[in-house]
């Protein structure tokens, strides 16, 4: 088991990152959150699990054990695998997690895409005397916000990849930016968090 890896950064993509381990370039899939907190050329440190197929050895990574093991441990419920795990974690921090599980809120589980109402109660019924309390601790630090001509593309290629369609993503990006006036007082807004507001406004 690859438990984490730490290195240069030779590449980073929306949902992905390339770490030099050891003169090995090591493909991660991420969450866009954690792919957005690392730069090019930058050493990163990961906490990671690798997931084995009989076809496929593929690394997972995260920026906190918490994550990582919130990962593993929702892929415990029959019907969830890695893909639908990420996509979770992409949607919710662990605590948030906890929350909705711990409170049977199936309203925010089936926020997730590719995650319904039977599977939202199979989650519960599954996890809620496991998954524990939110624990209340603050998370890391927010990644740096990328520049304002580039946050609108990662955040709708995000939503792309988790299952909606250009003109939902765009519809929903746009919908954000013009509530949150991200772009008009100079500043920079975070993918991250920009991503979680658009995934409010596609679940409304």
């Amino acid at each position: 088991m690859i438990a984490s890896v730490r290195g240069a950064v030779l590449h980073a993509g929306l949902d992905r990152v390339v770490v030099e381990v050891g003169g090995v370039g090591m493909l991660v899939h991420t969450t866009p959150g954690t792919a957005a907190a690392v730069r090019r050329g930058q050493e990163a440190a990961l906490s990671t699990t690798l997931v084995v197929r009989e076809d496929s050895l593929t690394l997972y990574g995260f920026g906190g054990d918490d994550e990582r093991d919130m990962f593993e441990q929702v892929q415990t419920v029959s019907g969830v695998g890695p893909r639908l795990a990420l996509a979770m974690l992409s949607v919710m921090p662990p605590d948030r997690i906890r929350a909705a599980i711990s409170g049977s809120d199936i309203a925010a589980l089936t926020r997730v895409p590719g995650i319904g109402k039977k599977g939202a109660e199979r989650m519960v019924l599954e996890l809620r005397d496991k998954i524990g309390v939110p624990t209340g601790v603050p998370g890391a630090a927010a990644p740096a916000a990328p520049a304002a001509s580039l946050w609108r593309e990662q955040v709708s290629e995000a939503l792309v990849g988790l299952g909606w369609s250009a003109k939902q993503a765009d519809d929903a990006v746009t919908r954000v930016a013009d509530g949150a006036g991200a772009e008009g007082d100079g500043g920079t807004p975070n993918v991250s968090e920009m991503l979680r507001a658009a995934l409010r406004e596609l679940g409304r």
